[in-house]
């Protein structure tokens, strides 16, 4: 299985799962990583260059998922709109269009850089908190999908979310060199994320599909293959 890998702190308790899982599974023997940022990943999902991903939550509605993904109960933290001039995350699918439909505008920023700019104080629209304020449901950012392995994928995804997965220090500190935030500001974060979907989680995904469908900006797997 070629599976795509998101290098965001968002997704560091599935990486280190996710080794876990393969070393006492036979599930290592056909693991191999395709690394991107989740635009990119999204169209070699599409292309079927990859076999698994987390796939943003815009183009993942026809897609095979067993209830995983990456989940903002109410403020995300890592995806914020600055006070700026009109800009897509050129990182992002999902977070430019949830601007549109939240009517915010500013320069939408994603992902670790987002961070930085959170911990460093500076003035931000959460759009994971204010999708909440507008509807009281929780916003599904990425589903994790797959065009084949289904069984496969089933029984990671039910293994994952069976329990809370701690992560070692020697990991939080390579994560916080690489990320340029500390293991307490890491720790910090991944309290607002959560990864089940459940009946709430289903309800505010096709709740955000309905909306993007009413001003035309839902674009399929198809629409972004090219």
């Amino acid at each position: 299985m070629i599976f795509g890998k998101i290098d965001f702190l968002n997704l560091l308790p599935f990486h280190v799962f996710i080794k876990r899982y393969a070393r006492t599974t036979r599930f290592h023997q056909s693991l191999h990583y395709h690394k991107g940022v989740p635009s990119a990943l999204n169209r070699e999902f599409a292309m079927r260059r990859i076999d698994a991903a987390f796939v943003s939550s815009i183009t993942a509605q026809n897609c095979r998922h067993f209830g995983v993904g990456i989940v903002a109960q109410r403020e995300v933290l890592s995806v914020l709109s600055l006070p700026n001039a009109d800009k897509d995350d050129s990182d992002s699918a999902t977070s430019n269009l949830l601007a549109r439909i939240l009517d915010i505008h500013g320069e939408i920023l994603i992902g670790d850089k987002a961070l930085r700019f959170y911990y460093s104080g500076g003035d931000h629209i959460d759009l994971g908190g204010t999708w909440y304020e507008q509807t009281g449901l929780p916003f599904v950012f990425a589903l994790l999908s797959t065009h084949n392995h289904t069984d496969e994928l089933h029984r990671l995804s039910r293994a994952f979310v069976s329990k809370k997965v701690k992560i070692p220090y020697y990991i939080l500190k390579k994560a916080s060199l690489q990320s340029g935030l500390t293991p307490v500001q890491i720790i910090h974060y991944l309290k607002y994320i959560s990864y089940k979907v459940g009946v709430k989680e289903m309800k505010g995904y096709k709740r955000f599909v309905r909306e993007a469908k009413k001003r035309g900006i839902n674009p399929s797997l198809k629409d972004i293959r090219y």
